[in-house]
């Protein structure tokens, strides 16, 4: 498969509940990963305002991208 980059890994695991997020009238988008690996999103739709987001960021999204990129160390939302 290649040399994966930290942010394709990321953006795929982002692909695996973007789905979900949709279907709820949200989004998720990655605005960058920093040099201590950690990752940060941007909160869109109704996911910007959802009082579970913390939540769901903490149980599902982060969950999912350390999965997918286990050398990430957390996740941080730009707009909370």
């Amino acid at each position: 498969m290649g040399n994966i980059s930290i942010i394709e890994k990321v953006e795929n695991a982002i692909d695996e509940i973007r789905p979900y997020l949709i279907a709820d009238g949200g989004d998720i988008k990655v605005v960058s990963v920093d040099n201590k690996n950690i990752v940060n999103l941007e909160l869109l739709g109704s996911c910007e305002k959802c009082p579970i987001s913390d939540m769901t960021l903490k149980n599902g999204v982060e969950e999912t991208i350390k999965k997918h990129a286990p050398e990430i160390k957390g996740i941080n939302s730009i707009n909370s």
